[in-house]
């Protein structure tokens, strides 16, 4: 009867590991698809200057366009925390759509090889941000459902791990439906 004890204390521990290995791999893999939106946003920020540099000797009289994208920008790149990040790359993305949308109105803009080549930049990390947003997303609900579920719950709270992720979620302005005739003017 005792060997029958010890096998089931010996299964109980190799189980708590695994989930202990299984929390520690999930934990780790959220900050790795935090660490890929860093990266995607980083790149974004350094081609924001270049992308307003071409644009700049066509766009004269849109002074706060720039800088607009200018002052997101930079708080963007200072936020502390991904949930403050999260909502000052929303901003910024906001200011990029009014910044590509005000190009439109710019036909020597639109020609010129340099702004080309930025905005064909600018929309391939646009595309990367997306991707690693959808990964981001998948690991942060990993993550949570392992808080959350039970044996795993129990383990997280003996860790100290919390609930500290955020979901990327777009802003309300993004969820709405566009009105295409206010573009057809």
């Amino acid at each position: 009867m005792t060997n029958l004890w010890y096998i089931l204390a010996a299964g109980l521990a190799l189980s708590l590991y695994f989930v202990y290995v299984s929390l520690i791999n999930k934990k780790n893999n959220l900050k790795e698809a935090a660490s890929g939106i860093d990266v995607q946003l980083k790149k974004r920020y350094d081609l924001i200057p270049n992308l307003l540099k071409s644009a700049a000797k066509f766009m004269e009289h849109e002074r706060d366009v720039f800088m607009k994208v200018t002052e997101l920008r930079e708080k963007a790149m200072s936020a502390d925390s991904y949930a403050d990040k999260f909502k000052a790359d929303n901003m910024l993305s906001e200011a990029m759509h009014q910044f590509k949308l005000t190009a439109e109105n710019y036909p020597e803009l639109k020609s010129d090889a340099a702004m080309v080549a930025a905005m064909q930049g600018m929309s391939d990390v646009e595309e990367h941000i997306a991707a690693s947003r959808r990964f981001y997303n998948s690991a942060v609900k990993e993550y949570k459902n392992a808080l959350e579920i039970f044996p795993s719950s129990m383990i997280a709270a003996m860790m100290g791990l919390k609930d500290e992720y955020p979901f990327f979620e777009a802003e309300e302005e993004a969820k709405a439906a566009i009105n295409v005739s206010d573009y057809l003017k």
